[in-house]
């Protein structure tokens, strides 16, 4: 059995990553058909990407919205995140599990519910409502990032702040908060990435003006710019991996 575990954890990465590898491949090739053999290297999808101005619209919204909703996301996970470590009111817990409830909900579920809700609110389907459903989509994430951290705070710093004549908000504030940043930049990171590249609740959410994901989607229908697509996925999938990479290193750099 330990012999076959090699050649799973093999396969396995090759069946997950093997694709993903394949567009950055296919972005430079100069055809339109992603196929083999490669007829050669060119940039132009690259420049025609830049010159595109649907792309670059798109783009905004996306960074707009991302932006809002990973600020929105963690400033909330820290709140619920502390108040369920340090103060714990009756109701902490019960927000808590309420902000991580989410994750198991289908997205498919929560982009109809959302779009119910947006339209009774008459918002309707814009960026704020996006904005709104994204907040709900990255919480249990940024939660559980934040929470981690915070738990693993000595409660006798807090009693020692309180000790000595600070309030609760300054004991928040200038003893526990510092202590925690890493963790709440790596939620914040995380929640842009979630944000910027979810698809499902956007589709539902998003009015005239699309994300990123969803203009990458509407494209797939032409064959002609299927290489302009490849190589946005590109880009974008360099700026996930750098993302995700720095989330990381902000998480181990909180548990120290």
């Amino acid at each position: 059995m330990s012999r076959l575990l090699p050649a799973y954890i093999i396969g396995y990465i090759v069946f997950l990553y093997l694709p993903v590898v394949l567009i950055p491949v296919f972005s430079f090739n100069d055809a339109i058909q992603a196929a083999f053999p490669l007829k050669g290297a060119t940039l132009g999808w690259y420049r025609t990407l830049l010159e595109t101005p649907a792309i670059m619209q798109a783009l905004r919204n996306s960074l707009i919205i991302a932006c809002s909703a990973a600020f929105i996301t963690t400033l909330c996970a820290t709140t619920i995140s502390y108040l369920d470590t340090f103060p714990r009111p009756r109701l902490s817990r019960v927000v808590a599990g309420l902000a991580r409830l989410p994750i198991l909900i289908p997205g498919v579920i929560v982009g109809i519910a959302l779009l119910i809700l947006v339209n009774l609110a008459g918002l309707g389907p814009s960026r704020p409502a996006i904005v709104m459903g994204h907040v709900l989509v990255c919480l249990p994430a940024a939660v559980t990032v934040v929470r981690a951290r915070f738990a693993a705070i000595p409660r006798s710093i807090a009693e020692a702040a309180q000790d000595l004549g600070a309030s609760e908000f300054a004991t928040f504030r200038r003893a526990v908060l510092p202590l925690a940043w890493p963790a709440i930049g790596s939620a914040f990171t995380l929640a842009f990435l979630t944000s910027f590249d979810e698809f499902i609740v956007a589709y539902f959410l998003a009015g005239t003006e699309p994300t990123l994901p969803l203009y990458v989607w509407s494209q797939l229908r032409f064959p002609k710019s299927l290489p302009v697509v490849m190589a946005l996925g590109t880009l974008i999938l360099a700026v996930s991996v750098l993302l995700a990479a720095l989330a990381e290193i902000l998480r181990r750099r909180s548990r120290i």
